[in-house]
């Protein structure tokens, strides 16, 4: 299903004038119920629409329009989807990945970001806003002497509202933390969860790496760097539940090996593991 000004477009050969106008009359992508038109307007030999959707050939061609420069694809999305994205675009056999030209919506991530779109009944949730009515936690920063990497490492600690000295808290270990708290917000998702009811009240540690290549490929100083160095100090300041089943492990691509890696090398410490990878997320 098409917008009905393209499918016209395709049944005339459109002229160059007919698609200066398209585009200069509609917002892209076009969003029609649960399909999803995207569009390229510019000279290539080929333009893949590359996307992260679990069960989509990664790769979908897009159709070039006549002797046109505008390339298009319908795809249909379930109801509610959001979608991230990029053109790959071939000219003089160079292939490239770009942001969609047309569509000014990027979702920020460490490697520059993704354009996005949303089909039809999409709802941004609601718990991933700052909202002045939940009760906010604080962020504290906390310096770890580091045998394993012979150096001094920050992380930083996420310590939920209400908190008590007489209680004991689960903990939660994420790699790349402050890339969580700058494109996720991370502390906000804390603060809604945990007034909804929907988590208890934990203590977050938000590690970073100072070679994320080297250190999550499973390198056992990181392993010990987290286990013999991170984890004792947290529980020397803060009231810990000392039990596997308080403590878990959270990571993304990367991150989510170099967690696996450490919950292997030290087994039965860590009760469940938090693990994304590309556009799935696992739990245990």
């Amino acid at each position: 299903m098409i917008s009905s000004t393209l499918s016209k477009m395709i049944a005339s050969d459109a002229s160059d004038n007919k698609v200066r106008e398209f585009i200069e009359g509609n917002s892209f992508p076009l969003v029609q119920d649960n399909h999803v038109t995207f569009v390229y307007i510019g000279d290539a030999e080929h333009v893949d629409l590359r996307h992260w959707i679990y069960g989509l050939p990664a790769n979908l061609p897009l159709t070039r329009l006549g002797h046109t420069k505008l390339w298009f694809r319908t795809v249909e999305f379930p109801t509610g989807s959001r979608i991230e994205y990029k053109f790959g675009v071939t000219r003089a056999g160079h292939n490239e990945w770009v942001h969609d030209p047309l569509n000014p919506n990027i979702a920020h991530d460490p490697f520059g970001g993704n354009s996005v779109v949303h089909s039809s009944g999409y709802v941004v949730p609601e718990w991933s806003f700052q909202k002045n009515t939940t009760r906010a936690g604080h962020l504290v920063s906390i310096a770890v002497p580091s045998q394993a990497f012979g150096d001094e490492r920050t992380i930083r600690v996420y310590v939920p509202a209400r908190f008590r000295e007489y209680r004991r808290y689960r903990l939660l270990l994420v790699h790349d933390g402050d890339d969580y708290l700058r494109f996720s917000s991370l502390n906000h998702v804390l603060d809604n969860l945990i007034e909804r009811l929907e988590i208890p009240p934990l203590i977050v540690a938000m590690t970073n790496p100072t070679n994320r290549l080297r250190e999550y490929a499973d390198d056992a100083r990181h392993a010990t760097h987290l286990v013999e160095e991170v984890l004792p100090l947290l529980e020397s300041k803060f009231p810990l539940i000392a039990e596997a089943s308080g403590r878990c492990l959270m990571g993304a691509s990367f991150g989510a090996v170099a967690s696996l890696s450490t919950a292997w090398r030290y087994p039965g410490l860590f009760g469940s593991l938090l693990l994304q990878s590309g556009s799935f997320a696992f739990t245990d």
